[in-house]
C-alpha cells in the first residue's frame, strides 16, 4: 500500500493547529504543501496523487467520518449502524481510489483532544501501525521547525495494513483497551 503510485511520502497533520503546522513548511521546495481540510476525499486523492515532490504534508483525513462515528459510539452519542456506515464508506472511497491512507499521521497535541479523541488517535488508530502515528506540540510560532525537523526523522517502519485488514473492526477497539491482550489474574 505504501507509495503504491510512486507518489511521494504522504503525511497528513491532524489536530486544530492543522493549518498552522502546515504554514510552518513554507518554502522546502521537497515538500508539497496542500490544505485539503473539509475537502472531498476524491479531491484530496487527485491533489495528493498530482504532486510531484517527495514530501506530501496535508491537513486532511480520509479516515475523518469514521473517527467521528467511532468517538459518539463511545460518548454514547450515536450507534454502531452509523459507524458501520462511515467504514463501509470508507472503504468503498479507498477501494476506488477515492481516499489515500498516509503515509504518517502527525498528530498536534493529542493530549489536549478529549479523552475519546485521544483514544482514537492513539489507540484505536494508532494500534494498527503504532511508528506511523506520531504524537507532536503544536508550532509555537509561524518560524518554529520542529515539524520540519519531525519530517527528516521520521521512524521506518512496515506500512499501514490494509484497511479492508483492520477498518471493519474498528467497532470493538474500545477506549482503553486498544492493544492490550485479555488477561487473567493468577489464582492466588
Amino acid at each position: 500500500m505504501e507509495n503504491a503510485t510512486g507518489r511521494g511520502t504522504v503525511v497528513a497533520v491532524v489536530g486544530d493547529a492543522a493549518e498552522d503546522a502546515l504554514e510552518t513548511l513554507e518554502g522546502i521546495r521537497t515538500v508539497g504543501i496542500l490544505p485539503l481540510r473539509g475537502s472531498e476525499p476524491a479531491l484530496a486523492a487527485r491533489r495528493i496523487g498530482a504532486s510531484l515532490t517527495p514530501w506530501i504534508v496535508h491537513d486532511a483525513d480520509p479516515l475523518e467520518h469514521v473517527a467521528a462515528a467511532w468517538v459518539e459510539l463511545f460518548e454514547e452519542r450515536s450507534t454502531l449502524g452509523a459507524l458501520e456506515a462511515e467504514v463501509e464508506a470508507a472503504l468503498a472511497q479507498f477501494d476506488a481510489d477515492e481516499a489515500v491512507m498516509p503515509d504518517y499521521y502527525i498528530v498536534l497535541d493529542p493530549e489536549d483532544a478529549d479523552m475519546t479523541w485521544r483514544h482514537w488517535w492513539c489507540g484505536a488508530l494508532g494500534h494498527h501501525a503504532p511508528r506511523r502515528v506520531i504524537p507532536a506540540a503544536r508550532p509555537a510560532s509561524p518560524r518554529d521547525d520542529s515539524l520540519r525537523r519531525m519530517l527528516t526523522a521520521l521512524p521506518a517502519s512496515p506500512p499501514w495494513p490494509e484497511p479492508s485488514s483492520w477498518l471493519p473492526r474498528i467497532p470493538f477497539e474500545i477506549p482503553d483497551r486498544v492493544g492490550l491482550r485479555d488477561r487473567t489474574e493468577p489464582a492466588a
